[in-house]
């Protein structure tokens, strides 16, 4: 992504300031509605007394710290950072672009809910990919960010619930 990539994709939502508004009212109330799914899951499966509770709890949890880790580890720098740009979604954070929490976080919770639910899962998959765009379009992560924080909670899906 360079400069002129990121005005080009900005440009239309820069001329229409409510086009902003619903980019920045999308990418709250997708984080706040995924962090109040997954824990509804979980006390929901608690209540069923069911035995699938530990690795829906374990599986996105277990992937987030060591994704935090390599992110990190890697403190790669938010596009804000690397380019002359003014992101439409504000942020004070320097570093931990690479991979994408939110979307990384998004996908796990999805496959954790496939596990349980196959079409909400299905519908979360759907909204990490929607919440990639807006991290991109908002100037917060790279395109490779939100790539590799989707590929990487698909793959902690497959790991943790198909093939474990």
């Amino acid at each position: 992504m360079t400069v002129q990539d990121y005005e080009n994709w900005t440009s239309a939502l820069r001329r229409h300031p409510q086009l902003t508004h619903t980019l920045l009212f999308l990418n709250k109330i997708l984080t706040r509605l995924i962090y109040v799914l997954y824990p509804l899951l979980l006390v929901y499966l608690a209540l069923q007394r069911d035995s699938r509770l530990l690795r829906v709890l374990l599986v996105p949890a277990v992937s987030f710290v060591l994704l935090s880790l390599f992110r990190s580890y890697v403190n790669a720098p938010r596009p804000y950072e690397a380019l002359e740009i003014q992101p439409l979604i504000h942020k004070s954070t320097k570093g931990h672009s690479f991979p994408s929490r939110h979307v990384f976080s998004v996908a796990a919770i999805a496959w954790a809910y496939g596990y349980i639910v196959p079409w909400a899962g299905i519908v979360l998959t759907v909204l990490a990919v929607l919440m990639a765009y807006i991290r991109v379009l908002g100037g917060v992560h790279f395109p490779r960010d939100v790539i590799a924080g989707l590929l990487v909670g698909e793959l902690s899906g497959i790991i943790g619930f198909v093939l474990v």
